[in-house]
């Protein structure tokens, strides 16, 4: 695992961004160009300084999405596209919609209106499947550790399913729905832990004293259910992306290895 910590959340994400496009660029010019590049997406708070970044660099010509094939991570179920609070939305307002070059066509997202869940999560699976895989897969976590919709205790070796979220997201989720958490759908779909650390690389983006908990279970803590987002460290290409805020927790040595070993890619 790396662990690459910034000064702060605007150059978390700049790190970020220029890591995803340096792979973009790398995979269109290596032996394996003639198929897309399989990128999985998040949404949330924390991507959203890296999607603006990604947006200028392809606005500003420095990157093409051409070849690139997107999934993202979940969708509330029941919640229309056209719902300010769906994640088709989200995306489409906070980056989709801002890219020259993404072709519709290559935007997956879980449909959250199906009248399949189960058929909607395994037809998602055989999708990725048939792309070979997803290249890399860019996430965020909750202060509970959760990875996608994948609340503690969901197994770490999960495919895309539907899940019950729980009170405590519902009621952090809830500042986007009038601060009204039954207003919060109750249930999502969401790609497994398994799904997850089935791409070649996993790239996490942690910010936040609040998130400070996550970040050490993540790193230095057990293998656990409890913490989803510690299924990372069976990962031979995972990295943490994170702040100093987010930091707190982690020990002393810990903390001074990683912006040793890190030292040159500190911006």
């Amino acid at each position: 695992m790396r662990v690459v910590i910034q000064d702060d959340y605007t150059k978390m994400c700049r790190w970020a961004a220029c890591h995803i496009a340096a792979r973009i660029k790398a995979h269109n010019e290596g032996p394996e160009k003639d198929r897309p590049f399989v990128l999985g997406l998040p949404t949330g708070s924390s991507p959203i300084g890296v999607y603006q970044e990604l947006i200028r660099k392809n606005q500003a010509g420095e990157l093409s999405f051409a070849n690139v094939v997107t999934f993202n991570m979940d969708e509330y179920l029941g919640l229309p596209h056209e719902h300010d609070q769906s994640y088709w939305y989200f995306m489409h307002d906070n980056f989709f919609d801002h890219l020259v070059d993404m072709k519709p066509e290559n935007i997956n997202i879980l449909n959250g209106m199906t009248d399949d869940p189960e058929a909607e999560c395994a037809r998602y699976e055989e999708k990725i499947a048939s792309y070979g895989g997803i290249d890399l897969f860019m996430g965020g976590i909750g202060v509970d550790g959760h990875l996608a919709f994948n609340e503690p205790y969901t197994s770490l070796s999960s495919r895309t399913g539907v899940r019950d979220l729980t009170t405590d997201t519902r009621i952090v989720n809830s500042r986007f729905f009038g601060n009204d958490p039954e207003k919060v759908p109750a249930r999502a779909l969401s790609v497994g832990i398994g799904t997850v650390t089935d791409s070649r690389e996993v790239l996490v983006l942690i910010s936040g004293h609040n998130k400070a908990r996550a970040l050490a279970a993540t790193v230095e803590g057990g293998v656990s259910q409890k913490w989803t987002c510690s299924a990372l460290q069976l990962h031979n290409a995972a990295i943490i992306a994170c702040d100093e805020a987010a930091c707190g927790e982690l020990t002393v040595d810990t903390y001074k290895y990683f912006l040793d070993i890190e030292k040159k890619e500190r911006l």
